[in-house]
């Protein structure tokens, strides 16, 4: 039963259940640390990123929800990856990449893997929580993190940040309405 909650959450069907995630720390790309716990309440959208992919584009609609609600709260946090061969770049290039091509000023993590025994901790507690169905299935999967420090919902790679799916729940737990599980 529980493998059909997970696929239920990785389809971007519904909300997952409570994972607390609030005291994970990632490597920023350029030095220093990302931790989610520095953003306790408020709402964290952490999304698997990659250079050479055919959603590569939804990075102008991550700086847009940025702009649009980081004065409100909002973290964007864009998490490279290379577990689909698609962002080979050292951390450098990925930078450079996402500021120079789309302007990119939200916070981003050094490159992780986010499938497999050596998972970053991040997914290795989606995956613990929600179950190996709920991690990314590909680039650009989207984890909201609430103000709350548990995982609130979770969108596919095909769910555009833009969406009213997910503006609309980004909008709910900056008001203070967390989705129900």
């Amino acid at each position: 039963m529980r493998w059909i909650a997970a696929l239920v959450v990785a389809l971007g069907l519904a909300a997952p259940a409570a994972a607390d995630v609030g005291d994970v720390r990632f490597a920023g790309i350029a030095g220093g640390e990302i931790a989610l716990g520095d953003y306790a309440g408020r709402p964290v959208l952490v999304v698997n990123t990659a250079s050479f992919c055919g959603f590569t584009d939804q990075y102008a609609g991550l700086q847009d929800l940025w702009e649009r609600y980081r004065d409100d709260g909002l973290v964007v946090v864009g998490v490279p990856t290379d577990d689909f061969d698609q962002e080979p770049g050292t951390a450098a290039e990925i930078k450079e990449f996402c500021e120079v091509e789309f302007d990119v000023d939200f916070p981003l993590t050094a490159k992780v893997t986010t499938r497999g025994a050596d998972r970053h901790p991040f997914f290795a507690e989606v995956a613990r929580s929600l179950g190996e169905a709920a991690l990314p299935g590909w680039n650009f999967h989207k984890f909201l993190v609430g103000a709350d420090g548990e995982l609130e919902a979770s969108w596919p790679s095909h769910v555009r940040p833009e969406s009213a799916a997910i503006t609309e729940t980004i909008e709910a737990e900056l008001a203070g309405e967390a989705a129900s599980s």
